[in-house]
């Protein structure tokens, strides 16, 4: 098949394929109006977060068999309109879950032990011990919300820790010997920690707003290496202000733009995002839970693996 590359990507990706008897094309920097003059000739698209693969585009894509995205989520692609066209769809979640694991235990623990706030002290010449008492993790209940790929991930590296570990998810039966899936009710009094692994959708769209952060019968911390959109910024700010949420792991917001390689436009920040960049119980990183050396090599032979099994 001919195969057109839209990003750049660990380069066993291309090498796997042409062992495979592929031809591959790369194109980095062509808008997607001159992609779609030239998308005719491909029968496969790898892509990561560059632009929306949208109705217009595929029905351009008249020879197209498959678009593989190399990552976990398939909301940049109009999936139903995808389907419909017998298009196969391919993510690769299982390449960067790790990744995404150990970096929401990273983003806790440095919380539970004002790491982030300790280090900027010191630079600063502070040496302030009774003021940083930190939280243990023993005795704690990390509650999840989705447990697909990332959750398990993230349990799992909880194993080592004397906590309790319950998830909601939508659907029935994925408890294991790692999490015990509750009720939300259940969720909101048990939890300690909060930390959510939902694709995005509808359901997860502005799903961490004030009526549920106030459902919680407990202040809890929080850890979002989901998606941003799932979270009302403005209303977790008024709750890490109010003390309903201790402290906050972000790994995503909601103002980052579809290909997640920018934030903001221009030097107008939110008012909102002003407060999380100055306060001590707040941790950000720039999307990057899954975006470590060992899974740009994993998230390749991911997708390659699934070429390869469906052609």
């Amino acid at each position: 098949m001919n195969i057109l590359h839209l990003d750049s990507n660990h380069e066993i990706l291309i090498e796997q394929l042409q062992k495979l008897g592929h031809t591959n094309s790369e194109d980095y920097t062509s808008t997607k109006q001159e992609i779609e003059l030239k998308i005719h000739q491909f029968e496969g698209i790898v892509i990561r977060s560059r632009f929306k693969i949208d109705k217009q585009f595929i029905d351009k894509a008249t020879r197209l068999k498959f678009i593989a995205r190399v990552g976990a989520g398939l909301e940049s692609i109009d999936v139903d309109y995808a389907a419909s066209k017998n298009i196969q769809l391919i993510a690769a979640p299982e390449g960067n879950r790790n990744a995404v694991g150990e970096h929401a235990l990273g983003m806790l623990l440095s919380l539970f032990n004002n790491l982030n706030k300790v280090h900027h002290e010191i630079k600063d010449g502070k040496w302030l011990r009774e003021e940083n008492r930190g939280h243990e993790l023993d005795g704690k209940t990390v509650g999840l919300i989705g447990y697909g790929n990332m959750g398990k991930s993230f349990a799992k590296k909880l194993r080592g820790f004397d906590v309790t570990v319950i998830c909601y998810d939508i659907k029935a039966n994925v408890s294991d010997e790692n999490c015990q899936q509750v009720s939300l009710e259940e969720l909101w009094k048990k939890t300690d920690v909060l930390s959510i692994h939902t694709p995005f959708n509808e359901l997860s769209h502005e799903m961490i707003n004030r009526d549920f952060i106030n459902n919680f019968k407990k202040p809890f911390w929080f850890i979002n290496t989901a998606r941003g959109s799932a979270v009302v910024t403005n209303h977790l700010t008024e709750a890490l202000k109010q003390g309903k949420i201790l402290g906050a792991g972000l790994d995503v917001l909601e103002y980052e733009k579809s290909s997640f390689e920018n934030l903001f436009e221009n030097n107008q920040l939110p008012e909102a995002f002003e407060y999380l960049i100055n306060a001590d119980n707040v941790i950000l990183s720039p999307h990057v839970a899954g975006w470590t050396i060992e899974s740009k090599k994993k998230l390749a032979e991911t997708i390659v693996s699934k070429i390869k099994k469906h052609f």
